[in-house]
């Protein structure tokens, strides 16, 4: 991928992305837009995209998946976060190229924000990454590093999950409120343990670069 094509190659991503953390209630950010801080003060996060439907360019992405480590010292809208990803080891080499740009912001659209926000990519490297839905329980596993089970938390009907609708985040405007009853991470020194604690569910239709 010429360096000089990044940011200039219509992407989408679209599909499901999970996220849990170190918050003990539900995450501030999606209704404070980052402007409150984590509840403990700091952001730790791990996070799985399951790619329904992708394209950069000319490269089909759907069918793949992707972990994620993201670490924010303070309030989320502050910057200076450090990322790690963890890219499908099905991926081809376009593929991986493509999802990096991507994932890291360099592809602009909606994940450009990671431009101004990202202070440091810890590293980009292929894992087997699956990303499976059992009823209502998502399980990911990335290699050694991630291995998580997330749930939505049970609203007065069970059979409708608790969303926080017409939100302006990042992600999607919906997210399910869920918990983790598994959070494990094992990766760039870091070794986390967030069973019990705030995760999200949300479906995603990212694209790039406006």
């Amino acid at each position: 991928m010429a360096l000089d094509e990044l940011g200039t190659v219509p992407w989408t991503v679209k599909g499901e992305l999970i996220l849990n953390c170190n918050c003990t209630v539900f995450c501030p950010c999606v209704i404070s837009l980052g402007k409150h801080p984590p509840t403990e003060g700091h952001c730790q996060t791990w996070g799985g995209v399951r790619i329904d439907q992708g394209a950069y360019g000319d490269i089909d992405l759907s069918g793949l998946n992707i972990g994620l480590m993201i670490e924010i010292p303070g309030m989320m809208s502050r910057g200076n976060w450090k990322v790690g990803l963890f890219i499908d080891d099905r991926s081809t080499d376009a593929q991986y190229d493509a999802l990096v740009a991507i994932f890291s912001g360099a592809a602009k659209g909606t994940t450009g924000l990671f431009q101004i926000l990202v202070g440091e990519i810890l590293g980009h490297e292929r894992q087997p990454v699956t990303y499976e839905t059992e009823g209502k329980t998502r399980h990911i596993t990335v290699g050694r590093k991630i291995q998580g089970v997330v749930a939505p938390v049970a609203g007065k009907d069970p059979e409708t999950d608790l969303v926080v609708t017409n939100t302006q985040y990042w992600m999607g405007p919906d997210v399910t409120v869920a918990t983790a009853s598994k959070g494990k991470l094992r990766a760039y020194g870091r070794v986390w343990d967030f069973d019990g604690r705030s995760a999200e569910i949300c479906q995603i239709d990212w694209h790039g670069p406006r």
